[in-house]
């Protein structure tokens, strides 16, 4: 996450499936879990027994772990168990901030480096600069093959307020300082980014759908409207969802008083619906969503809703597929489950659930190599849609069910057909340590250039390119960029701009010519 204290890469083939368990919560409501029954009692026991008579000894935290994931992997792909660590991770994500430094960093040569720094935060006031190592913590080492990022975590996260002294290795002018910096609170944010793509036209970006997604992205729009803007695109490609609050607050700043957003349906049939309001700030006015099969849950809530109403046009490739609801329940250790508990429906009716197979969540989540292999992601025509699954907008358009939202405007993939894979590595960490490397050996060259100077000296400049295909032979990447050298310098470009400039010069260099953008603003 931008804002967080690492520079994560997103592992190739992982980067779907992650983002749509982690990010793909729905709103879930809290509670404790304290039924008791025989099962419960039989487990107990079983344990019991374990800790007091088994030969070795056991760590019973791993069998009840164990247990746990054994049940949940039984049931559909969403229901899942949260170790503690990782719900203290996914909490502050979706809270919407932490309590660090503030820096984005990643493990170069078993050293902690600083890719850049938070924006006002507390290591840019302190001095700390791109391009520093930080070497210790006080007295802790963080350098090593032994460091691991819990460690790093525990050493630069702590209270507001608090004090921690860094050594750090300034690698332009080969010295090592001490340098105090005091902790504060550091904003995760959910809209990355708020422009104009023309004197009509907004653009937003929604990264995640957290607690605070509406209230940032209310503020964006406001600042929008008073630029002038008159259309509105929403952009939600790779936005895994969230909490479903967010995306109905935001579905009803576009809908009239009591049109439909959304209705929910657990196990005994309840129903429940939810209606836009009064409040919409932005009823009239063109809006275009734009999604890709990486766009999830409350991604497709907001989507479904802007479709079903005949609101705005969605603009893409067919989304996700996730249509279900889950509950979490919270353990005293800091863990969680999350069950699933019901399914939801876009207005028209549909679920827009893809299939799955029980206990089969491998498949599941690799469901888009299937897309790739049918070439749905390069023609609207290979998109599989169940004639028995048809619904109508209110005003009378069909849309589908059983598998994610089908866009009205359909945009391929940029790469070359056959070369599906190489959008994942352009999504990934590779990209961002490429540039980290490049600026890294060669800060200077760059220390004085504005953005302007920037863009004139590099725009029709292809040795990263170049310099990019050796670094994947280097690492054992055996693709070719060849045929889509212009998307890989486009790619490469934006990375140079994003750790150079910023997130919203980053977006300035992906949305020249992006087609999804060029079909909205045509």
């Amino acid at each position: 996450m931008k804002s967080k204290e690492k520079y994560l890469p997103i592992l190739l083939f992982s980067c779907v499936a992650l983002g749509v368990m982690i990010g793909g919560m729905l709103n879930f409501p809290k509670g404790n879990f304290n039924s008791k029954n025989s099962h419960q009692a039989k487990i107990n026991k079983l344990i019991n027994f374990i800790n007091s008579e088994y030969v070795d000894d056991v760590n019973s935290d791993s069998i009840v772990d164990l247990t746990v994931n054994s049940i949940l992997e039984k049931l559909d792909p969403h229901s899942v168990y949260l170790p503690a660590s990782e719900q203290s991770t996914e909490a502050e994500i979706m809270k919407g901030d932490f309590v660090g430094i503030g820096i984005n960093f990643y493990i170069y040569n078993d050293t902690v480096a600083v890719v850049n720094t938070i924006p006002n935060g507390p290591a840019e006031k302190s001095g700390i600069l791109a391009g520093d190592r930080i070497l210790f913590a006080g007295k802790t080492k963080l350098f090593g093959k032994k460091v691991s990022t819990e460690m790093l975590y525990n050493q630069l996260r702590g209270e507001a307020g608090s004090k921690v002294n860094l050594t750090v290795f300034r690698k332009s002018s080969s010295k090592k300082l001490s340098i105090t910096v005091t902790r504060n609170t550091i904003p995760i944010k959910s809209v990355d980014v708020a422009l104009m793509l023309n004197s009509k036209t907004g653009y937003i970006k929604i990264e995640r759908f957290a607690e605070n997604t509406a209230s940032e992205f209310n503020q964006s729009l406001e600042r929008l409207k008073k630029n002038g803007a008159v259309n509105v695109v929403i952009d939600l490609r790779g936005n895994g969802g969230g909490f479903l609050e967010s995306a109905v607050a935001i579905a009803d700043e576009f809908l009239p008083e009591d049109e439909l957003i959304v209705f929910t349906k657990n196990k005994r049939g309840y129903t429940d619906k939810t209606y836009a309001t009064e409040e919409g700030i932005f009823e009239k006015g063109k809006v275009y969503i734009l999604i890709d099969e990486n766009s999830a849950s409350a991604s497709e809530i907001l989507a479904g809703a802007i479709q079903d109403n005949d609101r705005g046009t969605i603009i893409g490739r067919r989304s996700f597929g996730k249509g279900l609801v889950q509950r979490e329940i919270d353990f005293e250790d800091g863990s969680a489950v999350r069950l699933t508990t019901a399914r939801y429906y876009t207005p028209s009716g549909r679920s827009i659930q893809k299939p799955y197979v029980k206990g089969d969540g491998e498949s599941y989540y690799h469901e888009y190599e299937t897309r790739f292999e049918s070439g749905e992601l390069f023609e609207k025509d290979k998109i599989k849609v169940a004639d028995s699954l048809k619904f109508k907008t209110k005003k009378g358009r069909t849309v589908y069910g059983g598998g994610g939202i089908v866009p009205d405007i359909f945009v391929p993939l940029e790469v070359k057909k056959g070369d599906e894979n190489l959008s994942f590595i352009l999504n990934s960490g590779v990209l961002g340590h490429f540039v980290f490397e490049i600026l890294d050996k060669n800060r200077q060259d760059f220390d004085n250039l504005t953005y302007p100077d920037f863009i004139k000296k590099y725009e029709n400049d292809f040795q990263y390119v170049a310099d990019f295909q050796e670094y994947l032979d280097k690492a054992g990447v055996t693709f070719k960029l060849e045929e889509n050298k212009q998307v890989v310098k486009k790619y490469i470009l934006a990375e140079f701009a994003r750790q150079l400039f910023g997130d919203t010069k980053y977006y300035q260099v992906m949305l020249k010519n992006d087609p999804m953008i060029q079909k909205a603003t045509r």
